[in-house]
């Protein structure tokens, strides 16, 4: 998960570096469900052993997840670092522990403790303070609307980690990778048919800056994060999983001020120490959790 969530951090500074001079977001999203689909196929080729057998409708609900939450997870991501910078971005993405742990009293009763109230109104608050502050600059053209999409975005991947967590057990990594990639390329190509296919990045040399970004894109946080990320889900619980969005904060947020790509502001930092003071909260209340008998499990 580390090695996972770094590469999600520096993604957030290359696909910042490429939107939208390079590529608009739907393009974007298109080009990394696409190549991840066509690499977990041909990484499948290889697993075909060890690889486990899915039913029809297991492969219709990989599909599903993959259409719905990857294909909406990557949309609300690159809209978001369009208008927005990549330290506002990772500020959202460390949300996700929060919304986990929302989506799971709303739909499987988890029980809502003190600790996990008071991280939950933390970390809501750290995320208003970020939209509300937060003004148009030359590193962010429309900082409330990237804002919203990120938010979007964290919800999406939040509900991709609940249901993968439980459509995981039993099936493979490349099975289900491939699977839920091959459905968000699918679903990926309908905006791209409507406001059409715009991706500069595509016509420069291989060695050239913009397509070495483009392929690090591509094949690191595209691909190989998310194998890690399923290895993780298999032996974490989701909310710890979600825990490691810290490193993108932090790895996003070094290179962002190295770069230039946004500029420090103390409402941010307010919104960062409210959040990862949100994340402690709701970590110590699972921690603290009596653990279930085989038969509430």
């Amino acid at each position: 998960m580390g090695v996972s969530k770094t590469f999600s951090g520096l993604n957030q500074n290359a696909l910042r570096y490429l939107l939208p001079r390079w590529m608009n977001a739907y393009s974007g999203v298109l080009m990394r469900l696409g190549f991840g689909a066509v690499m977990f196929w041909i990484i499948g080729l290889f697993t075909r052993k060890t690889s486990v057998k899915t039913t029809m409708r297991q492969k219709l609900v990989l599909l599903g997840i993959g259409a719905f939450f990857m294909t909406g997870y990557m949309i609300g991501l690159l809209m978001g670092l369009t208008y927005t910078t990549p330290v506002s971005s990772s500020i959202f993405l460390c949300l996700e522990p929060v919304f986990v742990f929302i989506m799971s009293m709303m739909f499987f009763h988890e029980k809502a403790t003190s600790r996990k109230i008071i991280g939950i109104v933390m970390g809501l608050s750290g995320a208003l303070l970020c939209i509300c502050t937060q003004k148009q600059s030359d590193v962010a053209s429309n900082p409330a609307l990237g804002n919203m999409f990120c938010l979007l975005s964290t919800l999406m991947y939040s509900g991709y980690l609940i249901v993968s967590a439980k459509v995981l057990k039993g099936l493979d990594t490349v099975t289900v990778s491939k699977w839920t990639f091959t459905g968000g390329a699918l679903t990926a190509i309908i905006p791209v048919l409507i406001v059409g296919f715009d991706a500069p990045v595509i016509r420069e040399g291989l060695f050239s800056t913009p397509m070495l970004v483009l392929l690090f894109v591509l094949v690191f946080p595209s691909c190989l994060s998310y194998l890690l990320v399923d290895v993780g889900l298999k032996h974490l619980s989701p909310t710890t999983v979600a825990i490691y969005g810290y490193v993108i904060l932090i790895v996003s947020t070094v290179v962002s001020y190295i770069l230039g790509q946004d500029k420090f502001d103390w409402f941010q930092l307010a919104a960062i120490l409210l959040i990862v003071g949100s994340v402690y909260f709701v970590e110590l209340a699972e921690s603290k959790s009596p653990i279930p008998s085989p038969k509430q499990a």
